[in-house]
């Protein structure tokens, strides 16, 4: 795609439509001369250039990278109309966009029925699954695992219901034992597991979501804001194929959310929230008698927590779709190359003498550290922050992100390592651009080179 191009033809398109409403001039106090413009857009692009360069592979820390094209020239198009999806009256064409992109997430989770809408985030939508888990089951907890983001704990706390923070096992993923003595108390009504801890990217056992809803009665949410899109790669032939059974289970599950702006190529903030069970709306039941009146359908703002919300967020995820769906065959090329690279660098750190794996990747999220003398957390952590630093400068740079492990996570993994301080930075890497693949040897000699200089 000719980025520029389709940019300037967002621009000529809606001024072609804008015409057939009949010429109308900007009001004085809107109008900027070009000079002065382009004074000020001069320092705005200067300043813009402290960020990281999150587009170029060599950014392998958090899970940030540009949206695809076709989403920047959706939003850019839909933007200088700026629909709210909050009413039918405030944007009937992306409304019904939205209705067409949430039937896409929901097929791909394998929900026969659904009710669902875009949020501004996977915060923002934990949140309302939370609030309708509460409803259903007041007076009663939520449990996640210890390793789950920290939005659960927090929204427990706005909602005002109890959090349990659930331990882990071995491999980052909430304890069933722990989970059921915890489940014996009838303290819980709603279960959340993670499909793609943000830590490390480890999937719970989704699996077991059906046997303990039968047999202690509570409600299974699932947060896949950051691994949703990988059901795409259930099943898949070859190394990117991920076992069936955890993903497949999230069709029986009672809520599910993903956020199209991480694997889904959209431009923040771009959540979604889905409920097996349509009937949930009634919690949403509510009345705004100056916004809903053009339509007799149900409106988006009916069964969303959030009021205003952009429409153009809607039209970047569909033009995104028409392209790129979320099918095997489309969106899951991308990240099937995403998941290569994480299993190639952690093969290539388990042949080295310089850096050890933290654990298998599980997606797209690399974690190792380096190897030590002694091997003691004090000198991994020193190491592990050293080798953050100085990878973001000089001329050949590399840009990581660190995950703090506690003493007993990791002498769990890595026994014979000395447990001299109560835990120890890690270095992570998030490979979630396709281009990674291409670039990991590089990244990790280079990581290597700084490793070496410890």
């Amino acid at each position: 795609m000719d980025l520029g191009h389709w940019l300037g033809r967002a621009v000529e398109a809606n001024r072609e439509w804008a015409e057939g409403f009949g010429p109308v001039a900007t009001h004085p106090s809107l109008e900027i001369d070009d000079d002065r413009f382009a004074e000020v857009f001069g320092t705005f692009t200067e300043r813009l250039k402290e960020n990281y360069p999150f587009f170029h592979p060599r950014y392998a820390g958090q899970m940030l990278k540009p949206p695809h094209p076709a989403a920047m020239v959706g939003y850019l198009t839909a933007m200088q109309i700026n629909p709210n999806n909050h009413a039918l009256d405030g944007g009937p064409a992306t409304a019904r966009m939205e209705r067409e992109v949430v039937q896409q997430l929901a097929t791909m989770f394998g929900y026969d029925t659904h009710l669902g809408h875009l949020t501004t985030s996977g915060t923002v939508a934990n949140l309302e699954a939370l609030f309708v888990a509460r409803e259903l089951h007041p007076g009663q907890g939520v449990a996640y695992s210890a390793e789950a983001h920290y939005t659960h704990g927090r929204m427990c706390g706005v909602l005002g219901v109890e959090g349990h923070a659930v331990p882990t096992d071995g491999r980052g993923r909430i304890d069933l034992d722990a989970l059921e003595e915890l489940l014996a108390t009838g303290r819980v009504g709603t279960v959340v597991l993670t499909a793609g801890t943000t830590g490390l990217g480890a999937i719970d056992p989704i699996d077991q979501a059906p046997a303990l809803r039968e047999r202690y009665g509570v409600r299974i949410h699932v947060d896949a804001a950051y691994g949703g899109f990988f059901t795409l790669l259930a099943g898949a032939e070859g190394p990117a194929g991920l076992a069936e059974a955890p993903w497949r289970a999230i069709a029986e599950c009672d809520s599910v959310v993903v956020d199209p702006h991480k694997h889904g190529l959209q431009p923040y903030g771009c959540g979604a929230v889905l409920f097996a069970d349509p009937e949930v709306g009634r919690f949403y039941l509510h009345d705004s008698p100056y916004t809903y009146f053009t339509s007799e359908e149900l409106h988006l703002g009916e069964i969303s927590l959030e009021c205003s919300r952009a429409g153009a967020s809607a039209a970047a995820l569909w033009l995104t779709f028409q392209l790129l769906p979320p099918t095997p065959e489309g969106l899951g090329q991308v990240l099937a190359a995403g998941r290569r690279a994480a299993l190639t660098w952690s093969e290539l750190i388990e042949g080295s003498e310089l850096l050890d794996l933290y654990q298998p990747p599980e997606l797209d999220i690399v974690s190792y550290f380096p190897v030590t003398d002694p091997p003691a957390l004090s000198a991994i952590d020193r190491a592990s922050a050293r080798i953050l630093q100085d990878g973001m400068t000089g001329e050949d740079p590399v840009f990581l992100s660190t995950l703090r492990a506690g003493a007993r996570a990791f002498t769990g993994r890595h026994p014979k390592l000395t447990a001299d301080a109560e835990g120890a930075r890690i270095l992570r890497s998030v490979l979630m651009k396709p281009e990674s693949e291409d670039h990991v040897a590089r990244l990790h000699t280079r990581v290597e080179e700084l490793a070496r200089r410890g």
